[in-house]
């Protein structure tokens, strides 16, 4: 167990194998103790003082699901907040196990959502949100939905695996229910304040709001004071130890912020239970051990989806220790996951968890892939490697755009490679309550998807050095150093043609390092700068241009769009994917007379393309008639214009005259070209 001071006691009970581990643990600890210098520093980081305007159909994207979705969430689905006003009062709410979760996912998306739009009327709503959603915590910090007796236990007499049955003792069911003698079920609790922590430190450091970053604070403080060293472990606080021990991240987060080392001193002791059996006989991830065994993510004790956010702890442990093992073992499930699980369209997981199938037509979870995604984050600032970043485009273009109407008004739960799209409050209707009619794990979290182009867009490198990730029309401003700043402008329509003319205006001639983003998929890309072609252009890599730039210094970049293939197996032998740039090419019937089971089998090898300027309702981002030598053809729509009308679309094509690839980090998609 935990000694008071947070140092590992090793008792009879404690298998030798964990020893090296926690000698290792006091040995990093003792190396931040007091403060937060940290050991290790990320590659790259969200550029500092970033201010953007997105333009285009994504631009409209944005702008849509703000007011359409997230200025609205709080009056429509009053409950976000009732549930934590009214927790203790009777008769009790019945309540989804994770619906504390609600309140922190929406806020964290919103957040970064706000990043990007800088809309004031937004940044009052959420100004709101978080001084009514502070006001809803305990003293003690507790800042969940469940009553007395039932907090950070794992179970509560009002929580429910099935439909909402109203409140309970109303609605037919028995009052000893309602006073927890007859069992109720499990809760998510700890999951629940790690988004809340999540999304309280992220407003605090848009808004220099000092009360939220507090309350973050007092979640942490209570999780230390209920299990640092108590003999609590937070791995039997419910059966979903990969849900529950997710607040290691929120932890290193929070120490690294503050300095306060108890919360380094929890993070560490829930990687120790990492390896262990919950009261209920289930293990945690044992991620790191047994990814530095070579064990591929599905098949680790908890292949989940929700196990991300708990693994994202690794690379924020290696900055703050040094140690290697959080870093490898972090970089091994993450192309574990690119190399088996991640789908042809960017999403993560088949019926949401890791499988080892990419080929497995199971739903795909919006839930599951905005994890991802935030976890392809990290290891874009761990690693500093473009092909990441070509991955993160991949997830966002296509599946974030999938999954969000084009009203901005829903998202989906699964946006499947072949299938139709529908609204997560179809899908998943068992998670409406009265008062958050709304509300799911999804509808709650899609919009992050959009608002993290904030942490990868833009982003600095070392104290001199400007990375660019994200290409479409925009403007974006960068702060170098103390007082310099340059601002970025993208003249493109990126990605329906793969032409770039990027001015840079910086306030002042400056020297600095700009690395462009040349995709692995881009084999032909031609560069220049001020009319001049820039020579040694390679694919999957940073390209970097270190000069004196003076305002109108001008950037061309032309990438190569020509179509790259995917070819299928297991359960889409006989069927290959097709990409445009970082787009899948989809079968939708709304543009086509042909019906889903009729496909006429192309030829790669000989196919040519015309654009189509839609003139109907709905318009996709972009349309393509694609012909064979033998006169057949086929309307493809990009994926995340697919089903929009709730018709039936392929993303796995009949297409033949095409090598077969194979997956390798340099190239992950296994595309070839025809």
């Amino acid at each position: 167990m935990w000694t008071a001071t947070g140092v590992m006691s090793l008792s009879s009970h404690t298998p030798m194998r964990h020893l090296s581990i926690r000698l290792q643990i006091d040995a990093n600890l003792s190396g931040v103790a007091g403060g937060n210098k940290m050991k290790e520093t990320p590659k790259l980081d969200r550029a500092a003082v970033s201010q953007y305007s997105l333009d285009g159909w994504l631009g409209q994207y944005l702008q849509k699901v703000t007011d359409q979705w997230i200025k609205v969430v709080p009056s429509s689905n009053p409950g976000i907040l009732e549930i934590l006003r009214d927790r203790d009062r009777r008769p009790l709410r019945d309540m989804v196990p994770f619906a504390g979760e609600f309140a922190g996912k929406y806020l964290t998306g919103a957040v970064q959502v706000l990043r990007l739009t800088g809309d004031n009327g937004l940044r009052a709503v959420l100004a709101d949100f978080v001084t009514d959603l502070v006001a809803c915590q305990d003293e003690d910090g507790y800042l969940g939905p469940w009553p007395q007796g039932s907090r950070l236990t794992g179970r509560a007499p009002n929580s429910s695996r099935g439909g909402g049955s109203g409140i309970l003792g109303v609605t037919g069911l028995p009052e000893s229910k309602t006073d927890g003698r007859n069992g109720g079920s499990d809760t998510w609790d700890a999951w629940g304040h790690y988004h809340t922590m999540m999304g309280l430190m992220l407003w605090a450091e848009l808004a220099g709001d000092k009360k939220a970053l507090r309350s973050a604070r007092k979640i942490a403080d209570l999780l230390c004071t209920r299990f640092l060293g108590t003999g609590r472990r937070l791995v039997d606080a419910g059966r979903r130890t990969e849900t529950n021990l997710s607040p290691v991240h929120a932890l290193c987060l929070l120490h690294k912020k503050t300095g306060v080392r108890r919360y380094m001193q929890l993070a560490e002791q829930i990687v120790h239970e990492f390896e262990l059996r919950g009261r209920g006989g289930e293990y945690a991830g044992d991620y790191v051990r047994t990814a530095l065994e070579g064990k591929e993510f599905h098949q680790t004790p908890k292949p989940r989806w929700e196990s991300l956010h708990t693994i994202m702890a690794l690379p924020e442990l290696y900055y703050i220790t040094g140690n290697r093992r959080y870093r490898e073992s972090f970089e091994h499930i993450y192309w574990s996951i690119v190399k088996l699980d991640r789908h042809n369209n960017g999403g993560f997981s088949s019926a949401e968890r890791a499988r080892g199938n990419p080929y497995l037509k199971l739903p795909i979870e919006t839930c599951c892939t905005i994890a991802w995604i935030a976890m392809s984050v990290e290891m874009l600032r761990l690693t500093g490697s473009s092909i990441v970043a070509d991955e993160i485009e991949l997830s966002t273009l296509n599946s974030v755009v999938g999954m969000h109407s084009a009203s901005g008004r829903w998202v989906t739960y699964d946006t499947p490679m072949d299938g139709v799209r529908r609204a997560s409050a179809h899908s998943i209707a068992c998670h409406s309550r009265e008062g958050t009619s709304e509300l799911n794990c999804c509808s709650v979290n899609g919009h992050r998807g959009l608002g993290m182009i904030s942490d990868w867009a833009l982003m600095h490198q070392g104290d001199d050095g400007i990375t660019l990730n994200y290409y479409g029309p925009s403007t974006m401003t960068a702060k170098l150093g103390s007082n310099r700043r340059v601002k970025f402008v993208q003249e493109t329509s990126y990605p329906v043609n793969g032409h770039i003319r990027l001015s840079i205006h910086p306030s002042s001639t400056m020297q600095f390092r700009l690395n462009l983003r040349i995709p692995f998929w881009s084999e032909k890309t031609r560069l220049y700068v001020n009319g001049e072609r820039i020579r040694n252009v390679s694919a999957g890599s940073y390209f970097p241009l270190e000069r004196d730039w003076k305002k109108g210094d001008c950037v061309e970049i032309r990438l190569d769009m020509s179509e790259h293939f995917w070819v299928g197996s297991k359960q889409c032998r006989g069927r290959v994917s097709m990409y445009r740039g970082p787009i899948l090419m989809t079968y939708d019937r709304r543009f086509n007379e042909i019906d889903p089971g009729d496909l006429p089998e192309l030829d790669g090898r000989t196919l040519r393309r015309r654009h189509i300027n839609w003139k109907g309702r709905i318009e996709p981002i972009l349309l393509l008639e694609y012909r064979d030598g033998e006169g057949r053809k086929l309307r493809l729509c990009d994926f995340g214009s697919a089903g929009e009308g709730g018709t039936p679309y392929r993303s796995w094509l009949r297409i033949s005259g095409i090598a077969k690839g194979s997956f390798s980090r340099s190239k992950p998609l296994r595309s070839v070209r025809g």
